[in-house]
């Protein structure tokens, strides 16, 4: 009897379907920045709209390069300790072929780059929500690209490059909870406790401007974090990416809802705020814990980021860190729950055969999800705070008080966003309308 005949594993070969889907997944994960701009734009007083937008903006212009020159080398090359990659042929990206495939995978090497581009910008423009009103554009600008190449790079290769250690170890991150949601906000509550308070900080109203632009930037985060979450499968042949895709809807939905009810109980309102801020907790939540948990274990996991990101935007006043977005509140809370959660509720039927506890799995994930979470928020906490304390220290990080006061559109990008000469009604009513938009602000602010 002859023997048999072993056949290698077929190579995989370039799909067009799903280079095509991860450039759609791409093109959504880019429109979440301009997203985010406007969602943190209508929160802030009138007098810090542009500011706000430009401090989202600006991200798209500094990480592209820097991920262009050794962003994505650091990130996604080969380990060196597990706690970075280098590969001298993607610096400059001048040694890749166009069909040269990411490995283990259908689609080309400049299609993963990509993708994984978009979610460096965003990472930092994240944080910009914690300062607004008070930080000078020049620092800001050099923050970014220090902190991208300090604290982003090395810890994306630590959660999704090969070799990293949290990688490695088993910690589940489908889409950024630790090293997107967990990294931005602790590197915000690092950031917030060097530079200090705003002015009138628990005395004067800080009221959003435009809530309508709060809705609309809300909006083009969920429609944008379909392809944040659906494509960090980079690819959609095993129904994996379809799954994240239905969880993404139901933990935003599951969320909102929550954080309402929550507000109801507590303040004796529905706002749009709240609904708006709701939906974002949900999409955090989701991120890391989409493609482990059941559509049921969506729901629970959206509730309980509504409700616990919810609590958690307080306690900006009763510890006394100003933190003017809730980034913390929001994506850093947000973040540790959906990853802690997934030690709980990985059913074992999604991106991997890993069950939570309470599908008779133990907790053996859950600590290790406790090492990927509690390690990136100590690592980008303490250098974040060094990085502003430096910058703080030498270039300095916040405008003067005059300007902040005055309005830090007007002092850093020398334009306004509503032009009100041209309302009508002469001095008078134009002054009435400024004072209508700021929502009747302090004279003393807005005088």
């Amino acid at each position: 009897m002859a023997p048999a005949i072993t056949l290698a594993a077929e190579a995989p070969k370039l799909s067009a379907a799903n280079t095509g889907f991860m450039l759609i997944c791409s093109a959504l994960v880019m429109l979440m920045t301009p997203g985010l701009a406007f969602f943190y734009g209508g929160m802030v007083r009138v007098k810090s709209t542009l500011n706000m937008l430009m401090m989202s903006f600006i991200s798209l212009g500094i990480v592209t390069i820097l991920w262009v020159l050794y962003g994505f080398s650091m990130a996604f090359g080969t380990d060196s300790g597990s706690l970075i990659g280098w590969n001298s042929d993607w610096v400059g990206l001048g040694n890749i072929g166009l069909t040269e495939l990411w490995d283990g995978y259908t689609i080309p090497v400049f299609v993963f780059l990509v993708f994984q581009l978009m979610f460096a910008i965003i990472t930092p423009a994240l944080i910009s929500g914690a300062l607004a009103d008070r930080v000078k554009f020049s620092a800001w600008a050099l923050f970014i690209a220090l902190w991208a190449t300090v604290v982003y790079f090395p810890v994306a290769h630590w959660v999704w490059g090969a070799g990293g250690w949290a990688f490695e170890l088993g910690v589940i991150d489908f889409a950024g909870g630790t090293a997107v949601h967990i990294n931005a906000g602790a590197a915000a509550l690092g950031v917030i406790l060097v530079i200090g308070k705003r002015v009138g900080f628990k005395k004067d109203p800080m009221r959003p401007h435009s809530l309508p632009l709060v809705m609309l930037g809300a909006g083009l985060l969920w429609f944008g974090w379909f392809g944040f979450n659906a494509g960090s499968w980079l690819g959609n042949d095993d129904g994996v990416g379809a799954l994240m895709f239905v969880n993404t809807q139901i933990a935003t939905a599951a969320a909102m809802l929550a954080w309402l009810a929550y507000e109801k109980i507590r303040h004796g309102a529905f706002t749009t705020l709240g609904a708006a801020s709701g939906a974002v907790a949900g999409l955090v939540a989701i991120t890391p814990a989409g493609g482990a948990v059941t559509p049921l274990g969506a729901i629970a996991v959206g509730a309980i980021a509504g409700v616990l990101c919810a609590m958690a935007v307080g306690l900006k006043y009763r510890f006394g860190y100003d933190d003017s977005l809730d980034v913390v509140g929001v994506h850093l809370v947000g973040g540790v729950v959906g990853s802690l959660l997934i030690g709980f509720f990985a059913s074992g039927k999604g991106q991997s055969e890993v069950e939570g506890l309470f599908y008779g799995g133990g907790l053996t994930q859950f600590w290790k999800q406790c090492a990927g979470v509690f390690a990136v928020l100590a690592y980008s906490l303490i250098v974040s705070a060094i990085l502003a304390f430096i910058l703080d220290k030498t270039i300095g990080m916040r405008v003067p008080e005059d300007d902040e006061v005055a309005g830090i559109d007007q002092a850093e990008h020398a334009e306004t966003a509503y032009d009100f000469s041209g309302a009508g009604g002469g001095a008078a009513k134009t002054a009435a309308v400024a004072a209508a938009v700021t929502g009747a602000e302090s004279k003393k602010v807005d005088a």
